[in-house]
């Protein structure tokens, strides 16, 4: 597997760079962030947080919204923000041009359905194959941590609870926390996986909460202003999982704070700190 570098700017000592590859998951040319911190330059390996995107994003949208670098650098710490979905002009995409699915929409599942189970299996790409390409052509040292936003916090929590034995901490911001039982979720699960709910559930936090017997360490941040609130994020839905399971979940609840990246830039210090506890 080969990788083409696509740009590279230094910041805060270390380097934004960003990469494309031929994905024989998704079957179509990929594109991917990482910021690179300084540590790196002497020989060091870091350890990595992964970052999910929401609905409509690229892998551009944290690296150049969030406010993360600075803070990265001085823990050390590698950030590798993946696309939202499969791209290209041969990737199914919804009829109506629609945001909520599709494009911009892949919800971090692995499709059965047709016409997106040819590419939209962004599950086994984030889980597998991309970890596996940074393991081998990035100075990464092994240990790994997953964060995201709205439909990339619904696939860090669900990818953490379904992986407890890749990640040594899993955070998010706005999820999705059942999708399952919400319009957004509803609409991208039924096209992708069709009508079994039980399968579902397999990628869903809150169910997968409900159950869990492995537990990591779970920072959640929700602005009580979202305009996402109630029905499509349903925080209460993993606050009840976490309590049915004993589940060691923070959610905090943060007044006047949307949906937006003003609000992640807010506490994504926070969040940084708090995987770093774990991977350093």
């Amino acid at each position: 597997m080969s990788l083409e570098l696509i740009s590279s700017n230094k910041s805060f000592g270390g380097w934004l760079k960003r990469f494309g590859h031929t994905s024989t998951t998704l079957n179509c040319q990929m594109r991917f962030s990482v910021y690179l911190p300084p540590q790196v330059e002497d020989g060091t390996k870091v350890p990595v947080l992964y970052w999910l995107s929401g609905l409509t994003c690229t892998d551009e949208n944290f690296m150049q919204k969030a406010g993360a670098q600075q803070l990265a650098a001085e823990l050390g710490i590698a950030i590798v923000a993946p696309d939202t979905s499969p791209r290209g002009e041969e990737v199914a995409d919804a009829p109506d041009g629609a945001y909520d699915l599709g494009l911009g929409a892949g919800f971090y599942v692995n499709a059965t359905q047709e016409p997106w189970s040819k590419h939209y299996q962004m599950y086994d790409y984030i889980v597998s194959e991309l970890p596996a390409i940074i393991g081998a052509h990035l100075p990464v040292n092994g240990k790994a941590a997953i964060s995201g936003h709205s439909m990339g916090g619904h696939g860090a929590l669900m990818i953490a609870l379904r992986n407890p034995d890749k990640f040594v901490s899993v955070s998010a911001f706005s999820p999705i926390c059942h999708p399952s039982n919400c319009p957004w979720g509803e609409k991208a699960l039924s096209a992708y996986l069709g009508d079994d709910k039980n399968l579902w559930q397999t990628y869903d936090a809150s169910e997968l909460m409900k159950h869990a017997t492995a537990f990591l360490p779970a920072l959640v941040d929700q602005g009580d202003a979202d305009e996402f609130l109630p029905h499509q994020l349903q925080p209460e839905a993993l606050e009840q999982a976490a309590k049915n399971s004993g589940y060691p979940l923070e959610l905090r609840h943060q007044p006047g704070y949307d949906h937006s990246y003003y609000f992640i830039a807010s506490f994504i210090a926070d969040h940084l700190h708090f995987h770093a506890r774990y991977l350093q």
